[in-house]
């Protein structure tokens, strides 16, 4: 019932300080600097020393692949691999088969989930062309927000209907998540590279030559003056261009209408890493230059990007291996996510409290996620203890995506993540896992 994690660094809203916390069920009870005394009887001592302990990651854009796409992934060994990264909360995106864009599909993949999941949980409506109508009845609080592709992915769920989308931007009360990327621009240069390559090699960096800087900035420009116009919640997912920085603004997340995400897989790799990559490093929207990784990290910084999200999105390897045409667009990553920034923190890119702030803070209050994202009394015990004199070698024997590949493997970080709490509830702990289901 009672758990106490001692002298723990904790490190919550700007602050890195050594505290002790009390945990009763799935809450905190109390947070107190001095060692608590008169601990109720049978309290649970966690040892913290040398510890740091910060509040579970909240990532609010991965795709476990479930219904439909099992061969891949699935709610248990994504949410496996999420706990294992430190990674408390998930929302989950709608491009599954059948796709979460109805009433009913919503309903299933709860239920599939209650069995499943490891961690906390939320689910994306899809849009389509022509599913507005019925989604705008269903309760906001079965989902988290509604997903835009305005360019094509994973899964038929493009919406390019002007009038649909004027309707979707004036009537929507949530948030919308948009994956912009110019469809005619993107269609144009597959036709162009296909004939140019025909019969040939066909390498992996033609992947930014075909979904270029130009096709993201005219299609988020083209989104937030849809979200002005109509004064709609707008989160631009995956920014992965300089020119896209142009249209965002500074400041605090509560703040503003229109917010965004990077993945950490655009603030680590660059479309040099295609060389040595190939189509594992393949996503949507495409790696790009030294020079917008860059830019990135410093709007990161800025307060230009908002939040942390993973866009974590397992495919089998043999299809990750198939020719540059064939190949999937998609990286697994959310085992991984927390230390890459922890490693980019080591190298002074951000600091551990801007980490915290992108990765737990900002998506809680995007989200309104209730009592969850902050080290406070009373708000539940999602928590993840790393070990930062302690490295972690990524190997096939301690990758858990179903998928068992990941471009990190063979990469040593400066860090490991040691254990994992969600509602108060052991949920990992040094390569073991404690099966408890979560909301």
């Amino acid at each position: 019932m009672f758990k106490y994690f001692e002298n723990a660094l904790v490190v919550n809203e700007g602050k890195k300080e050594v505290l002790n916390i009390l945990v009763k069920n799935d809450r905190i009870e109390k947070i107190s600097a001095s060692p608590l005394s008169d601990l109720p009887f049978n309290t649970t001592y966690i040892d913290c020393k040398d510890l740091i302990l910060l509040p579970g990651v909240i990532d609010v854009h991965v795709h476990f692949r479930e219904p439909g796409l099992t061969e891949k992934a699935d709610m248990q060994s994504e949410s496996m691999a999420a706990v294992a990264g430190g990674v408390t909360t998930i929302f989950d995106m709608p491009n599954t088969n059948p796709t979460t864009t109805s009433k009913q599909a919503l309903k299933e993949k709860h239920q599939l989930a209650k069995e499943k999941m490891l961690c906390n949980y939320g689910f994306f409506l899809g849009l389509t062309n022509n599913n507005f109508s019925e989604i705008a009845d269903i309760d906001p609080k079965d989902y988290c927000g509604l997903k835009l592709f305005l360019g094509s992915s994973t899964g038929n769920m493009l919406v390019d209907n002007k009038e649909i989308l004027e309707e979707i931007f004036s009537k929507s009360h949530t948030i919308i998540s948009a994956h912009c990327e110019d469809e005619k621009i993107i269609k144009e240069n597959t036709a162009h590279y296909k004939a140019l390559y025909e019969g040939k090699q066909t390498p992996a960096n033609l992947h930014s030559l075909i979904r270029t800087s130009e096709a993201c900035f005219k299609s988020t420009a083209f989104a937030i003056e849809l979200a002005k116009k109509h004064n709609a919640k707008l989160h631009i997912a995956h920014i992965s261009t300089k020119e896209e920085l142009e249209l965002l603004c500074a400041g605090k997340i509560e703040n503003k209408n229109i917010t965004a995400e990077v993945s950490p897989n655009h603030l680590w790799f660059s479309e040099e890493d295609f060389e040595k990559y190939g189509n594992l490093i393949k996503c949507n929207p495409s790696i790009k230059t030294i020079e917008d990784r860059n830019a990135l990290r410093k709007a990161l910084n800025e307060d230009k990007i908002d939040i942390i999200a993973t866009d974590h999105a397992p495919h089998k390897l043999e299809e990750k291996q198939k020719p540059y045409f064939q190949a999937p667009s998609g990286i697994p990553s959310i085992q991984h996510s927390l230390l890459m920034m922890l490693e980019l923190v080591n190298q002074g890119v951000l600091t551990i409290e801007k980490l915290v702030e992108k990765t737990s803070h900002n998506p809680a209050t995007l989200f309104e996620i209730k009592d969850r994202g902050f080290i406070r009394e009373n708000y539940f015990a999602d928590f993840v203890l790393i070990d930062s004199k302690q490295k972690t070698t990524v190997s096939k024997e301690n990758i858990y995506y179903k998928c068992k590949w990941s471009p990190m493997e063979n990469h040593t970080f400066n860090n490991k993540v040691i254990s994992t709490y969600i509602n108060g509830k052991k949920v990992f702990e040094n390569g073991k896992f404690f099966f408890e289901k979560n909301k």
